[in-house]
This record gives structure tokens, sequence and C-alpha cells, in this order.
């Protein structure tokens, strides 16, 4: 690792993934010359980028941007940084960035590449994979296909809930963003991926979003943790329809037919799913 202070370049849109290289940059004492946020394409936007931006020291210099190449390219080639950091970000960091610093552009991915490359990290969750973790990797010319610096994973938890995962998750990030940037400054070519063995993970799709009452307890778990982190969940009992904030299992045991409500209070209600009654936290949701 290189012992004089690093000037260093991060890209960022999701709060806590712009806490995460702050820190680490702070930490051993570099300077963060720029931070690149954006409130991302239309398609898919990054609301979360104002939060940077209020939260983030006078002392950073913010760059809050939709075009790479115009706008974030020739600025961070004047500034002409050490490293560059990606934790997070709607757009592809191009070739040409990658090439302006010294050390090059790494990127954090919080999943166990290759499996759920892409945006939808969360659908680890969804579909019960067998782990969960962080991928540190060079930055390749496709999304999350670069050399593995650092990688670190956990069993997933048979209750997979957001008490049981974050705490674990934001520790393993931790761990692969320090592991990752200090083999990038010695020089680390990376393990190449096993491209085979890759799996994407896409956005939810309306359908998704909807809680299939017939599935076990859960499977229904399951699918409210993994669509919460980054979408919504939802569900319709009879004639209404409600978004769901959380879900608490209760014992197995046939109290009413699968999909019927069996109780509810301003606040939750009680419904039977394939294997059991769940009591789900919920909102009304409004007529579309």
């Amino acid at each position: 690792m290189s012992e004089t202070p690093l000037r260093v370049v991060t890209f960022n849109f999701f709060p806590p993934a712009y806490e995460a290289c702050a820190n680490w940059i702070h930490q051993n004492g570099h300077q963060h010359v720029l931070a690149v946020t954006t409130p991302g394409p239309i398609s898919r936007p990054t609301p979360g980028y104002k939060e940077i931006v209020t939260n983030a020291p006078r002392e950073v210099d913010i760059l809050v941007t939709t075009r790479l190449r115009k706008v974030a390219t020739p600025l961070i080639r004047a500034l002409q940084p050490d490293l560059i950091v990606c934790f997070s970000f709607p757009y592809r960091i191009t070739p040409e960035l990658c090439q302006i610093p010294r050390y090059g552009a790494v990127n954090l991915h919080p999943a166990v590449l290759p499996a759920y490359r892409g945006p939808n990290v969360f659908r680890a969750f969804y579909d019960g994979a067998a782990e969960f973790g962080a991928t540190a990797h060079w930055i390749a010319e496709d999304y999350d296909t670069g050399h593995i610096l650092s990688q670190k994973s956990a069993p997933m938890p048979d209750e997979i809930t957001p008490n049981q995962i974050l705490p674990a998750w934001v520790s393993l990030i931790t761990k692969v963003l320090a592991e990752g940037l200090e083999r990038a400054l010695a020089g680390d070519l990376g393990t190449p991926q096993d491209h085979a063995q890759a799996t994407y993970g896409g956005r939810f799709t309306e359908a998704e979003m909807w809680l299939d009452l017939n599935k076990p307890q859960r499977v229904i778990q399951r699918h409210v943790t993994g669509l919460n982190f980054g979408a919504q969940a939802k569900v319709k009992v009879g004639d209404e329809s409600w978004a769901v904030q959380a879900v608490e299992l209760r014992p197995q045991e046939q109290l009413a037919a699968v999909g019927q409500l069996i109780e509810r209070t301003d606040e939750s209600i009680l419904v039977q799913v394939g294997d059991g009654p769940v009591r789900l936290q919920v909102t009304p949701l409004e007529p579309a």
C-alpha cells in the first residue's frame, strides 16, 4: 500500500455505500478529492444522491451528473487522482475513466460474484441463495466481470430478515473493501471470474412484488426481505391491497383457508399462507 496520502475519487448513489468509501479514505489518511453521485437514469432513478450531497463534508467536492463522458471524465482527468472507488453507481465506469488514476479503478459489488451480477443483489435474499456477501474487483468493460481482489461470504440464515442479514453483511462489505483496496494498491491483478457460473440479479417485476400466499412462511419471509431492501412488497387479500413493511411468522397451524384474512389491526393483518399464519405489518395501497 502507498505510504503517502492518495487522491481518491468515489462513485456512489446509495448513502451507506458512500459512507463506507469515505470512511476507508479517512481511516487511511487519504484525500477525498471528488465524490461523484447522480440522480440516475429516468428508468431507474436514484434519489439517495441528495443525502450524499447534504451530508458530505464541506471539504469534499461533489459532482452530480448523469454524463460521465462529457462532464465527469474531463474533470477527473484534470484532478489526476490515484484511485477510483465505485460502490453503487447506475452508469458504466468507462475504460477511459479507469485509465486515468495511477492505481486504477475498483468496484465493490455486494454479492458473491460471479453470482448475482447486475443491479439487484437483493434477489439473492428473495431467492433464498445459499450464501450472501461482497466482492471487490477491478472494473472491466462489462458490469461486475472484472478480476476479483477480495471476496467474503456467509451462509444464508434460516430466518432471512434484515436483523439477521444487515450486521453480518455490513461487516463483510467493510472487510472486503479494505482488503480489496489494499491488494489493488499493491498491484495485485486479481483472480479471473468463472463466467460459466455467472447469474444475473435483474430488477423485480411487478408480478414478483406481490406476495403469493400459497407459498410457505419462510418463502414469504424471504420475499418480503428481498423486496423491501430495494423495492416494495405488496399483498392482496380479498378485495384489499396493502404495502408490506415486515412479516412475523406464527406457529405453523391451519387457522383458515390459504389466503384468508384471520385478524386485522390498524397496522397489521394476520393471514393464512401455505403452511401456517403470518402477521404482516401493512399500510393500505392507494388505488392505481
